[in-house]
Formats: structure tokens, sequence, C-alpha cells
């Protein structure tokens, strides 16, 4: 027997496709065994009463780092008394820093941890989010993080993209001979990845001190080998190069650009490339200089909005506050970050036809808010009023 539940009485639907973002006043939403089976049809006696508020799709994150066992709060105050994150990072601090943490935490514990950290994306309207590995840096703690990423998305109701990030610094024990550490990545890990088969998607950090441009097409090409789909950490810091390699290689994303060049820039637009851009870690750095999204949307680039979740450069968790920042910051119209949050975060990661749109046919991931238009959701920028949200058709909050 089919379940139907009826979301009544909406004030106002909005919701974004290939075509940018459409309205609907005064409708209503059926839902049928968790999918969306019409839009303005009043039949069922079942419903949700929205009261004359509105509605609309829920977020889709698509660029996390969730899985860690303890924060960093300590390099906050150390950029406080006025370090900078590459500062720390020189001194042992930064990525490597949540390490030792992580390999020495049991699943349990970590799945624990990660429950918590899911369960607060909820509440602030996020309904899928994609969680990358990569605070292990050794085979065993890759594969485990993978692990607690799967066993959440399991037995959770939100919905968790893995992706394996091995690359995602130099460990300690490779400090004086990252190539090495490179063909652990390329000859042991991504097999072991593979057959393991909970990720979907390869990233690599391409950046100064990091990855360079050739390891990180050796990582990704070896990853397209073991059926792990490219993105990439590209232009953070410095032009590396990195957004040309997106394009030259196919990545889904290529995310931050901070330092994208004109060169990049034409890379991503000719290849088709999405451009994630994570506000929340200039923001949570204390610096000025955001990537430049309208340049951009302007030159024909799909933008993507996330939160870069992390323990150490961006402690933020709410795409709404995300996208008061695109907005406030990086020249973004309430519409465009409303989109770039929503169905370009799904399309890149291959989901655009399964979440971050209200469609017929699609997931019913939606959220039912306590304000009246969209351009409420930037404007209240700390306290964004979600009266409900809905995952696969099931009420999983309500405020």
């Amino acid at each position: 027997m089919s379940n139907i539940i009826q979301i009544d009485n909406i004030g106002c639907l909005y919701t974004a496709n290939e075509d940018g973002v459409q309205s609907y006043k005064n409708t209503t939403i059926t839902i049928e065994d968790g999918l969306i089976r019409s839009i303005g049809e009043k039949n069922e006696d079942k419903s949700i009463d929205c009261n004359g508020k509105m509605v609309t799709a829920g977020f889709v994150d698509s660029h996390t780092h969730p899985v860690f066992f303890e924060n960093r709060a300590n390099e906050y105050s150390m950029r406080l008394s006025g370090l900078t994150y590459e500062e720390i990072a020189r001194n042992g601090g930064g990525i490597i820093s949540s390490v030792n943490g992580l390999r020495n935490a049991s699943e349990d514990e970590l799945i624990a941890k990660l429950e918590d950290r899911v369960d607060r994306f909820l509440q602030n309207g996020t309904t899928t989010i994609e969680a990358k590995s990569g605070y292990g840096l050794d085979t065993d703690s890759e594969l485990k993080s993978l692990s607690v990423i799967d066993q959440v998305n399991q037995n959770h109701s939100i919905d968790i993209i893995p992706t394996f990030m091995g690359a995602h610094a130099i460990p300690i024990e490779y400090k004086n001979n990252p190539e090495n550490y490179i063909d652990l990545i390329c000859d042991e890990m991504i097999p072991e990845i593979s057959k393991q088969g909970v990720a979907l998607f390869n990233d690599v950090f391409c950046e100064e001190g990091y990855f360079n441009v050739d390891d990180t097409r050796r990582i990704l090409n070896t990853g397209i080998e073991y059926g792990l789909k490219p993105r990439m950490h590209a232009d953070e810091f410095v032009d590396s190069g990195a957004a040309e390699l997106a394009g030259e290689i196919g990545a889904f994303s290529a995310d931050h650009l901070m330092a994208i060049s004109e060169r990049g820039i034409e890379s991503l637009v000719n290849n088709n490339v999405i451009g994630t851009l994570l506000p929340g870690t200039t923001f949570f750095l204390g610096k000025n200089t955001y990537a430049p999204a309208r340049k951009l949307i302007d030159s024909g680039i799909d933008v993507a909005l996330a939160t870069d979740f992390n323990p150490g450069s961006s402690n933020i968790q709410s795409m709404p506050f995300i996208i008061s920042l695109a907005c406030l910051f990086m020249e973004l119209t309430v519409e465009e970050a409303f989109k770039a949050a929503t169905y370009n975060s799904a399309k890149s990661l291959g989901l655009e036809n399964k979440v971050g749109s209200v469609e017929l046919g699609m997931k019913a991931d939606l959220i039912i808010w306590d304000l009246d238009s969209l351009i409420d959701i930037p404007y209240y920028i700390s306290n964004h009023p979600i009266q409900k949200v809905i995952k696969n058709g099931k009420i999983v909050f309500g405020a």
C-alpha cells in the first residue's frame, strides 16, 4: 500500500533547475512513497499545513570534511593572536594535527561523532551532503573513515555521498619523501578503496605545499582507472594551474577557486566543470579575498555553494548562512545563491535528477520555513527560522 502525504497551504514554493529559479504561489505538494507525485493538486486528507509559509527544496552541501575526532579550537585562538592558517599548518597544525586523533579513534567513536554532526546538518535544512575522508592519511585509517561514512549513511535519514581524499596532505612520516606517499595512494590506497566499494569520488588538494599538478593528475587518473570520479580542491591560496587540470581531466567539480586564473576559468567553461565556492572558509579564516563568483557566473560557469565544514578552517554547517555570505561578499543574487546551494550542488555530485529541486519523480526533500519569500533566507543571517525538514517524504526535524 502506498504511503501518501500532502504538503498543503504553501504560500510560495521555490525551486531551481537548469533554467533558474521558479516559484509557485498558494500551492500543494503530494508525496507518494518518498517521491514527489504532483504539484498543485489537492486530493489527499493526510496533510501537513504550511500556514501560508514558504517551502523550498532541501539543501545539498557538496563539500564537507565531517569525519574527524577532535575539533581544532586551539588553532582558532592562534589565528586570533595573528597567525595565518598557512603558518599554523607549516608548524604542525592544520590537517596534520587531526590525523593522530582519527587514527587512534575507534569506528564506534567516530560513528557517534558523525551522527551528531549530520543531525545538525538536518536541523539547518541540509538533506544531502558529500563527505570526504582525508584525516587518516594511511590505508587502514582511510578505509576506516569511509566505513564510518557508509555505516552512518545506511542508518541515518540524511543522504551521504562518500569521497576518498587520501591526497589531503602529506603525513608526517612521509615529510621527507612525499613521492613515496603518492606511490602509496596510487599503488595501495586507491585499489583498496575501490575494493571496499564505498567511495564514489576521489578528491585531491592541488595546492602549493600539498600536491602539485603532476601529482594530482596521476592520483586522479589512477582513481578513474578504478572507477572513482574526480573532483578537486583547486587554486585556494595561489594559482597553481589546478583549475586548468580540472578541465583537462573532466572533474565533476573544482572547489575553492579564490586564486583562479583566466586560463583556469576558460578551462572550466570549455569542459563544463562546476565551480564549487566555499565562502564560509574565507569568512572563518578572517580573510577578505573571496572567490570571483560574479566573474565565474558571467563567464558561463555553473557555480555551486557548500560549507567546507571541517575542524580547522570552517566550523560551519549552515547552508543558509553560506547563502548570506555569498550574497553579501560574492555579488550573487539571492536566486543565484539559492540555485547554487540546491540544484547546482546536486549537479556537482551527479544527482540533479534525484535531489536539489522540487520536480515530479524526485525525492521529497523539503524545508518548510517560518518565512515568506526567498530574500528572507540571506536576510536572517544568523537565525534561519525552519519549521520542519522533510527527507524522503518523512519529517526528520521539527522546530
